[in-house]
């Protein structure tokens, strides 16, 4: 009797279980719309087949190749791309409008003989692709049959970053689309222009920072020299990021925020100078020549350098005296951007630009940034269609302690946050068609501070991953516990071939253990660790040879930084990346000495140890501005933080000369 019931309790268990496993939800971020489970796993092949239907071979073509390049790099896997119906195991991409009244983004993925992802558009199709890479990621063992009807919850789904004051290179854009699509964020606003706040350059307008990253033909000297994209790579890095399904939106920052302009032609600043050397003369005719041919360069001709339907023009922030001349440029600009096929899309200032002069907002897309200088109710209100980029929630500004975020809340913006709310008691109806979507910023307003790019890429990701679920599934936090969703956030990669934070598990050997790699100041070895990021531990042992050391001689580099050895001749050890350097002073590497040094770095500080005791540690320097236009003293807060690089030891032309031996690295647990 008693071993009977054991059986059927057994059995029952045994149900339960499998009942359990069909219904667990596949992790993934954003998380599934829904998910039907069945019995069993598809374990997929090493060597497989990607197929497309054949009757829409050219449109889905380039969404499956890359694909089967995601593939081979997340996972090592060979898969042939091809044409036709599909076999047991392949992984099969359609066109198919039956599921169109989810939107043009939805897709239905199913897993049971093969894989299969069906989509009325390509977007929806290449969505439904990095569903399947995160599951294939998160599920090694098989994957876990079932379907899924995934969709999101507001169309437009976005990141604003500000290269105007922080220059990003190209590669950090691209690579920053591809993180974007990973997690089905559906646009990328650049923006290209902008000023450091005055008074952290002596209150003085003509030292102060300032830059135009784009190439320009009709204006040369107007270019940035610090850094710029030309016309052929920015329009190139937008077809690039259509092909991911993201929207570039480009945007020239115009009438404030322009002292890139007016340092390059004064004549162009305000009579009015109490309203600043940034601000642009509303009433001269040769700011209008100017903005008019600087406009018609990017977006005029039949292959514009703004390739897509959306440029953003500006208008905020500009002195409030002039409000109904501000309306009458804010009209000039959307109509004239209109008359070239493009859609203007503007920053939300009206409510504070009081004037008789109506604007036309359904002639424009409004980035409503800010509750009191016009929220997206507002807009909607007066027949307007808005992106929320509410700065109170949504604005990160690396590095500052006393306004905005230096890090997004995201344990907040994830079981709290409506994505259709400014403030308190202004929530607006989600399902208006006028409310486009939201989007997050990265502002760098305190230009020259220390912030490296993989600081703002640190600072960017977590917030790009809560955002990018509160967008797409809406909120999930009855179903799954905010610590549960951080773990994921923390195991689930970048994007393929992506991992600008330097991820690395644990301790890892980056040379062999023992091994004396001999270094002649002209040579050079790859290792297959490129970087490790915060919080980090990097070890090794060096001697320096006895003979006359390069200064500057670099010891480890990547694309982003170096680390140097004998900075200025003095043996110091320093660090370079971005424009800036940063040295460790207190120490000078003796010669024919075998030493141990461990550098340990998180987002605040880099330190350097020696034969296992801390020489000296590189901190936050805090130091004050003194802000004359409101006669008060601010802080300024400079970063010496260093992702470290590993990807090459040496250098051919500028190494160091000496031994190394038992380089280690030891990165996030």
């Amino acid at each position: 009797m008693r071993k009977r019931l054991m059986m059927l309790l057994a059995c029952a268990f045994s149900v339960f279980a499998m009942a359990v496993a069909q219904d667990a939800v596949p992790q993934v971020i954003p998380a599934l719309q829904s998910w039907k489970g069945k019995k069993g796993k598809l374990e997929m092949p090493q060597q497989g087949r990607v197929v497309v239907d054949t009757e829409a071979t050219a449109e889905l073509k380039d969404a499956a190749s890359i694909l089967v390049s995601d593939l081979a790099e997340m996972f090592g896997y060979n898969y042939e791309l091809v044409q036709g119906k599909p076999s047991k195991n392949d992984i099969y991409i359609k066109l198919d409008s039956k599921d169109s009244e989810y939107g043009d983004e939805c897709y239905r993925l199913t897993i049971d003989k093969q894989v299969k992802i069906v989509a009325p558009t390509v977007k929806g199709a290449f969505w439904g692709t990095r569903t399947l890479l995160q599951m294939l990621y998160n599920q090694p063992e098989g994957l876990q049959k079932g379907e899924t009807l995934d969709y999101p919850e507001y169309r437009d789904r976005g990141f604003m970053l500000d290269v105007g004051r922080k220059f990003f290179t190209m590669d950090y854009l691209e690579k920053t689309v591809k993180v974007l699509a990973f997690y089905k964020m559906n646009l990328f606003q650049v923006h290209l222009n902008d000023n450091a706040f005055v008074e952290d350059f002596n209150n003085d307008w003509k030292q102060t920072y300032s830059a135009f990253r784009l190439e320009s033909e009709s204006f040369p000297g107007l270019t940035a020299l610090d850094g710029s994209y030309t016309k052929a790579e920015f329009r190139d890095f937008q077809k690039m990021a259509m092909r991911y399904g993201v929207m570039v939106v480009p945007e020239i920052d115009v009438p404030a925020h322009s002292l890139a302009f007016t340092q390059f032609d004064p004549r162009l600043a305000a009579d009015k100078k109490e309203y600043g050397m940034d601000h642009l003369d509303l009433y001269k005719k040769e700011v209008y020549q100017f903005l008019d041919t600087l406009f018609a360069e990017y977006i005029s001709g039949d292959d514009p350098v703004f390739v897509g339907p959306y440029v953003n023009i500006g208008t905020d922030e500009y002195d409030l005296n002039e409000g109904e001349q501000f309306r009458k440029f804010s009209n000039y600009y959307i109509d004239y951007i209109s008359k070239f096929g493009k859609r203007p899309r503007i920053w939300g200032s009206l409510n504070m630009m009081k004037g008789e002069t109506q604007v036309d907002l359904t002639k424009c897309d409004v980035n409503a940034w800010n509750y009191g200088w016009m929220g997206a109710d507002t807009v909607l209100k007066q027949g307007g269609t808005a992106i929320s980029l509410c700065d109170q929630h949504l604005y990160i500004v690396p590095g500052i302690h006393t306004y905005y975020h230096d890090f997004l809340d995201a344990k907040w913006l994830y079981e709290t946050w409506k994505p259709n709310q400014m403030n308190q008691g202004n929530e607006w109806d989600k399902d208006n068609p006028d409310f486009l979507g939201v989007m997050f910023a990265l502002w760098n307003d305190h230009a020259k501070n220390g912030i490296s790019q993989q600081d703002a890429h640190y600072r960017t990701m977590p917030a790009l991953q809560v955002v990018s679920e509160r967008l797409w599934r809406g909120n999930n936090s009855g179903s799954v516990p905010y610590a549960q969703f951080e773990a994921l956030c923390k195991s689930t990669p970048e994007a393929p071939g992506v991992n600008m934070l330097g991820r690395v598990k644990g301790t890892v050997n980056v040379t062999e253990q023992g091994k004396v790699i001999d270094l002649t100041g002209n040579d050079s070895i790859a290792t297959k660790v490129p970087a490790v990021g915060y919080p980090y531990k990097v070890e090794f042992e060096i001697y320096a040879d006895k003979d006359k050391q390069p200064k500057g001689g670099i010891l480890f580099q990547d694309q982003y930084s170096k680390f140097i050895t004998n900075w200025g001749g003095m043996g110091k050890f320093a660090f370079e990346r971005d424009g800036y350097v940063n040295i460790f002073h207190a120490y000078s590497l003796p010669a024919e000495t075998w030493v141990k040094v461990r550098i340990e770095g998180d987002h605040e500080s880099t330190s350097l140890y020696v034969n296992d005791k801390l020489v000296e540690r590189l901190d936050i320097i805090e130091s004050d501005v003194y802000n004359k236009r409101w006669d008060r003293v601010d802080p300024f807060w400079y970063y010496q933080t260093l992702v470290f690089p590993l990807q090459q030891i040496g250098d051919k032309h500028l190494g160091f000369k000496g031994q190394l031996r038992n380089v280690v690295c030891q990165g996030q647990e």
